[in-house]
């Protein structure tokens, strides 16, 4: 099992009791899609095999002085990127988790997991184009804007762009050693 130590969070497998906080901040970020039986499976299983990369996803909970504050987690399903590409996402669940630097040790410690024990080679992952503060983390990171994904993702407001972000093995190796 996978668990990853910052100055303020620890990386960690979600726990079952952790279904019901998820489950409503999935609600609270994707409001147009209700739960359904099968999403809530979906939901279970992804507990179930947290903290271990399994079938490509390594899904991880970010906690903060023993407090679930969000989750995090790398994606490389067969066939869908190509070999040693993993893509992140990372949510924190209340507003008044933003802005500590929570996500950013996140994303650093999981960014640094996949290439030193993942063979990763690119790490990317993407974010609505409006949010600067995440922007501002992965360009703090070392990752490239490479982009906008117009019309990428769907929202109750209609359909939004994304902007992609991307770091290599080299590029994080300058970073690390800078």
């Amino acid at each position: 099992m996978v668990e990853l130590r910052g100055r303020k969070v620890v990386l960690r497998a979600l726990r079952t009791e952790e279904f019901e906080a998820v489950r409503a901040a999935q609600q609270r970020m994707f409001p147009i899609d209700p739960p359904t039986a099968a999403s809530d499976r979906r939901l279970r299983k992804r507990i179930e095999r947290s903290g271990r990369l399994a079938d490509g996803w390594l899904d991880l909970a970010i906690e903060v002085d023993g407090r679930l504050v969000g989750d995090v987690g790398a994606r490389r399903p067969e066939g869908a990127l190509p070999p040693g590409v993993y893509e992140l996402g990372i949510s924190l669940f209340d507003e008044t988790d933003r802005g500590k630097g929570y996500g950013a040790e996140a994303t650093e410690l999981l960014t640094g997991h996949l290439f030193d024990a993942h063979e990763a080679e690119r790490v990317q992952a993407t974010t609505d184009v409006s949010n600067q503060a995440m922007r501002r983390v992965f360009e703090k990171l070392g990752f490239v804007h490479e982009g906008t994904l117009r019309s990428f993702m769907h929202s109750k407001n209609g359909r939004e762009d994304y902007a992609m972000y991307a770091v290599t093995r080299e590029d994080w190796a300058r970073e690390q050693d800078a």
